[in-house]
């Protein structure tokens, strides 16, 4: 008898330690399925990802459901943010800054052409405060150049081909969620693919033209992130994924190679 009550109460123990990590765990982690399943359903990947378009409309069907996600976003507490591991914060505010840009284009559609609508001579619509997130109301500015740009934590130039204006000159909605396990491998392809659209990036006349991002954010790319200390040795490590032969990446690197900037597409980025 004693000798079962002693296995029972190793087994009880056992039991409660896992459940108190997978407690853990989860407390360090953020639930992005809602957001997950509304990517999936309304987004429309194109040339293999390379691009996306956006069914507003479906999400404005499904906006109770948008708006839960966005509820639960609004939940989380800066303690409980500081917590988690970077790549989950990172995820957490990339997928807060997309959901939020679908959130904002509902409020005018269908009428608008492009998200520039939604602003004024005074102000973009980057900068309205409407967005309630850890403890404040803020901008998608806020988010993007505050939080994620702003901070010493990430440093990491692949967000730019992960956060979503809503325009087609941007990298492409993913049609899933962002996730900190995944993190990574996610950014890592966003980058891959958005170099390798054409419409984008491509070699023209002997000239590299590239999406205006490079210009606008040339700086995020030459901070030490991978031992990049300028935007050529970044476009080296992905020649591949620019098609440049021998020739054009040893221009690049001997700073030789002429880079032009392409117009950017600022009409809104829904389906046909």
């Amino acid at each position: 008898m004693i000798k079962l009550r002693l296995l029972v109460l190793t087994l009880l123990s056992v039991s409660f330690a896992g459940l108190f990590s997978a407690q853990v765990i989860a407390a360090n982690t953020f639930d992005h399925s809602q957001w997950d399943a509304l990517l999936k359903q309304h987004v429309l990947p194109l040339n293999g990802g390379q691009a996306s378009q956006v069914d507003y409309q479906g999400f404005a069907d499904d906006k109770a459901q948008l708006d839960r996600y966005l509820a639960d976003l609004s939940q989380v507490t800066p303690p409980e943010f500081d917590d988690w591991p970077k790549d989950e914060q990172l995820a957490f505010l990339i997928n807060a800054y997309n959901a939020w840009t679908v959130d904002l284009i509902l409020t005018q559609w269908p009428d608008l052409d492009s998200i520039k609508d939604l602003g004024s001579f005074f102000s973009s619509p980057w900068s309205k405060s409407f967005i309630p997130l850890l403890g404040e109301t803020r901008s998608l500015d806020d988010i993007e150049h505050t939080l994620i740009r702003g901070s010493d934590r990430y440093q990491d130039p692949r967000i730019h081909f992960a956060v979503n204006c809503a325009s087609i000159g941007c990298p492409a909605l993913r049609n899933e969620a962002y996730t900190g396990k995944h993190l990574d491998t996610q950014l890592d392809e966003q980058t891959r693919l958005f170099l390798q659209d054409r419409s984008r990036n491509r070699i023209d006349n002997g000239k590299l033209a590239l999406s205006s991002i490079f210009k606008w954010y040339r700086e995020d790319f030459e901070k030490g992130w991978k031992g990049y200390s300028s935007l050529e040795q970044f476009l080296i490590d992905h020649a591949a994924d620019l098609s440049l032969n021998p020739e054009e990446i040893q221009k690049l690197k001997d700073k030789d190679m002429t880079i032009r900037f392409l117009d950017y597409d600022w009409e809104l980025n829904k389906t046909s």
